[in-house]
């Protein structure tokens, strides 16, 4: 099985970023625990803060992975062109949010990706990853 993890705008920054909100952990070093749990899935991962980059490496591997993993983070309430993306490829997409983005302001509460995706999970911080892995197993 060929995953990737797809993480948007500031995700860089898990680990140092709002730890009251994301934690204290790193993205590589929760990606390094992943890799270690699940030996047998080919698991990739991708960051950028750039839109246009996102839509690229969606598109990019979007008729050859299994599964894609995708936390567009404040893309996710802002950007038509990654959910027209999503919708435009044949690998299924789970959409994942560390936090959950109900109990945050109102402007989250929208998702321009949730209609293309397979399905959705948010709110249990970085297991959220491990759940969406699950999802595809």
């Amino acid at each position: 099985m060929k995953l990737i993890i797809i993480n948007g705008p500031n995700l860089n920054l898990l680990g140092k970023r709002e730890p009251e909100v994301y934690g204290n952990k790193t993205f590589e070093d929760y990606f390094s625990e992943l890799q270690f749990k699940y030996k047998d899935v080919q698991l990739e991962y991708f960051q950028s803060n750039i839109e246009g980059e996102l839509i690229d490496k969606i598109q990019e591997i979007g008729f050859s992975h299994d599964g894609i993993i995708l936390n567009a983070a404040a893309y996710t309430h802002t950007s038509v062109g990654i959910g027209d993306a999503v919708k435009a490829i044949e690998t299924p997409v789970v959409e994942v949010h560390i936090s959950n983005t109900y109990k945050r302001e109102e402007f989250r509460h929208v998702s321009y990706i949730s209609a293309g995706a397979k399905g959705v999970i948010l709110g249990f911080g970085l297991q959220s990853y491990d759940l969406a892995i699950k999802s595809f197993l």
